[in-house]
């Protein structure tokens, strides 16, 4: 069982990573779900998402996604895409910092743009029992988030909005599998992480975060760790449930279906 108590360690370990939650979806098991002969699976997931980006400050980012994915896979590799939706918020977007200026309110946000996501996976199992895995995945935001409210600047009133343009991001990690009994397959595993959006304000006004020109953010940090586990459930269906953990914790469920 010592294998097993090194996964359970390193899940310890990676969660106290203040690394950074990647957004399209979760990573799954480094086992693929296709069946060993090869054939395809799909699946619909929700996955929550926080993160934290910068540009000299630090903005908190929220999303929730609903996705569909395909995939194509055999005993030790696989390929997937989804195609999803998703809402974007930046706590505190239009926040002032000069008692002159006012918003009607704070946060940044906006509903439903459509992103799609590409990933691949290689498993390697050491026995019946444990194996480890690598994986890429990247999501690109077909759409760009928009919102405005109104205000007032030294008395008169004014509006302004933000634009956010060209939300991508990247990853790349290993993950560590252990099958116990019923199936139940439990992974643990870090990864390396990058994202960046620009901002464009529609007005310059002054105190306001985003007041003038586009502004380039990142993500703010570039490992993280995460840790799961799939449920066979019946007649080809799987239950997976993962957890990203950075400052903020991400969090989704997926349903998989193999053919």
């Amino acid at each position: 069982m010592k294998p097993l108590k090194i996964i359970l360690a390193s899940t310890l370990m990676i969660l106290a990573i203040n690394g950074t939650a990647a957004a399209g979806g979760l990573f799954g098991p480094p086992q693929p779900v296709s069946k060993e002969a090869g054939g395809l699976h799909t699946a619909i997931g929700y996955w929550h998402h926080q993160d934290e980006y910068k540009n000299g400050t630090e903005h908190v980012t929220r999303q929730n996604q609903v996705y569909s994915q395909l995939g194509y896979g055999a005993k030790n590799w696989e390929i997937y895409g989804r195609i999803g939706v998703s809402d974007f918020k930046i706590s505190d977007a239009f926040s002032s910092s000069q008692a002159s200026t006012t918003t009607s309110r704070d946060d940044f946000e906006d509903n439903w743009k459509f992103f799609g996501t590409l990933g691949a996976k290689g498993f390697y199992p050491f026995d019946k029992t444990f194996g480890i895995g690598a994986f890429m995945q990247g999501s690109y935001y077909f759409t760009d988030f928009t919102d405005n409210v109104s205000g007032a600047n030294a008395g008169a009133p004014v509006t302004t909005g933000l634009k956010v343009r060209n939300l991508w991001d990247v990853n790349f990690g290993l993950g560590f599998q252990a099958t116990v009994p019923y199936g139940l397959k439990l992974y643990v595993g870090p990864y390396a992480y990058y994202s960046e959006a620009k901002i464009s304000p529609t007005a310059n006004i002054p105190g306001l975060k985003f007041d003038s020109g586009d502004v380039w953010i990142k993500n703010k940090t570039y490992v993280g760790g995460f840790a799961g586990v799939d449920l066979p459930l019946t007649r080809g269906f799987h239950l997976n449930i993962e957890g990203q953990y950075s400052a903020r914790f991400s969090v989704g469920t997926a349903i998989t279906f193999s053919y």
